[in-house]
């Protein structure tokens, strides 16, 4: 498996090493630079490709929400936060995960092997190809072809130039990016509620101002610029 190369930026000095304790129980976490401000990180991000970032938000200077603004091309970026009020808009700039302030080794556990799945899907994509038919799609994985009904879909997952595509029994990955799927005919009845997530208006069962429920209990956030979307739904 291949290291993983991650910086960690936090101007609370007893934060900071938190993160670094818990990140050196991952051997396959490389830990390229520790950071007490924004700026000194965005130097390092200039001169080397980092996978992950685990990133504070209320800092001087640069806060978080803006770093991330400036480091998009960082594939994966954790926020590590005690302000909760930031965790919509984090997602808007493609976050992968937000833990709130004070950091346990339990959660940042379960963000590990959220990145891990992250990496692995990127691996595999690649091996996907997509065609479609009738109401179905046929994904070949490796030299194995699956047809899926395209009603089956619960929803729809962004990972930057990646898709998930969720059922009740699994998670098909595609090599294409969430919008561009949108476009096509197949995906019509998909209701976009947020720059990563698209869902189906039969398998909604609650709504509420910032999120909905589908059948299965999943919880799907809505985004702020997607509010209208929803309405479609209701």
């Amino acid at each position: 498996m291949n290291q993983l190369k991650c910086i960690i930026v936090d101007d609370e000095q007893v934060d900071r090493l938190m993160v670094v304790s818990f990140a050196k129980r991952f051997p396959r976490l490389s830990i390229v630079g520790i950071f007490a401000s924004s700026q000194e990180a965005l130097t390092t991000l200039e001169k080397e490709k980092i996978d992950i970032v685990f990133l504070d938000i209320d800092m001087p200077g640069i806060n978080g929400i803006e770093f991330r603004k400036k480091a998009l091309e960082v594939p994966v970026c954790v926020f590590i936060s005690g302000h909760s009020e930031y965790a919509a808009e984090s997602f808007d700039l493609e976050a992968l995960d937000f833990i709130v302030k004070p950091l346990r080794f339990e959660r940042f556990e379960r963000t590990m092997q959220r990145i891990e799945h992250y990496f692995e899907i990127q691996e595999k994509a690649q091996l996907f190809e997509l065609s479609f038919g009738d109401n179905s799609i046929y994904i070949k994985e490796g030299n194995e072809k699956h047809k899926l009904n395209m009603f089956d879909i619960l929803y729809l997952e962004a990972l930057k130039d990646y898709t998930l595509l969720v059922t009740a029994q699994k998670k098909h990955c595609i090599w294409s990016n969430l919008g561009s799927l949108l476009k096509q005919e197949s995906f019509q009845f998909f209701v976009r509620i947020h720059k990563s997530y698209a869902v189906q208006k039969q398998f909604v069962t609650k709504s509420s101002a910032t999120e909905l429920v589908l059948i299965n209990d999943t919880v799907i956030p809505i985004g702020r610029n997607f509010k209208e979307n929803v309405k479609m739904l209701l």
